[in-house]
Formats: structure tokens, C-alpha cells, sequence
């Protein structure tokens, strides 16, 4: 399989991307995510003004095949949700870099996740995961 990995973000190992904006974090789930949900039917979304520590569930992803958390990449607060997300949660299999972001999060002030990973290092992790 051949998933896209998009050059300027940065990757969770639980298969999140970030595109980080001074201190504004917009995350969704990345191409490898979707496929491997499959047909995704049903978005639960946190509210806004939620709290959240990097690797805490943020969102809840549920497709035919499974139910998936969507963890926090870094510390901070919930400033936007995808609300479409609601109505078209196959927005995340048809788009998953663009329309279907799923949260936009204020970083907490100073905080970095030395955990992410930039494209070539996740496309590498994605490599390997094939291979189990």
C-alpha cells in the first residue's frame, strides 16, 4: 500500500497528524489512519475549551470495522472542532489532510512533544508496521 504522507506536518505513532501555526495546532488522523478504519460512520468531538495533555483521547473515530481514539498530539486547549465532521464523517476517508481536520488546539505556552515525527521518520514507522 502506498498512503500519503504530507511534507510541513508532523506525526503522532498512533497515527495523528499536526500542522502546527505558531501556537495553533490543527489535528486529524492521517491517510494510513483511514484506511485502516475503514468506511468511518460517526465522529464524537471534544468541546471547546477542553483541556488536553499530549496522548490523552481527544476524539472518538468509530467505522464499520473498529471504534479509534484521537489523541492529543501536544498539551493545550480545544479552540475549534470540525463540525462537519458531524454530518460528513466520510470527509475523513475522502480527505484526510484537508477538509477533515477534526480539532484545532491552542498550544499550552512553551510546550514541545520531542515524540512527533516529521514525514520521512513516520513514513518510516508506517514501513515497519507493514512488515508486522
Amino acid at each position: 500500500m502506498n498512503w500519503q504522507v504530507q511534507k510541513g506536518l508532523k506525526y503522532t505513532r498512533t497515527h495523528e497528524w499536526v500542522r502546527l501555526e505558531g501556537d495553533l495546532a490543527t489535528v486529524g488522523i492521517t491517510d494510513y489512519a483511514q484506511d485502516m478504519l475503514k468506511d468511518i460512520v460517526y465522529v464524537e468531538l471534544p468541546e471547546v475549551g477542553r483541556l488536553a495533555q499530549a496522548g490523552e483521547s481527544l476524539a472518538v473515530l468509530e467505522s464499520v470495522k473498529a471504534v479509534s481514539d484521537l489523541y492529543a498530539p501536544v498539551d493545550g486547549e480545544v479552540v475549534e472542532v470540525n463540525e462537519a465532521l458531524l454530518e460528513q464523517p466520510e470527509l475523513l476517508n475522502q480527505d484526510p489532510y484537508g477538509e477533515a481536520w477534526v480539532v484545532k488546539m491552542k498550544v499550552a505556552p512553551g510546550y514541545e512533544n520531542p515524540d512527533l515525527l516529521d514525514e520521512e521518520a513516520y513514513a518510516v514507522l508506517l514501513e515497519e508496521e507493514v512488515k508486522e
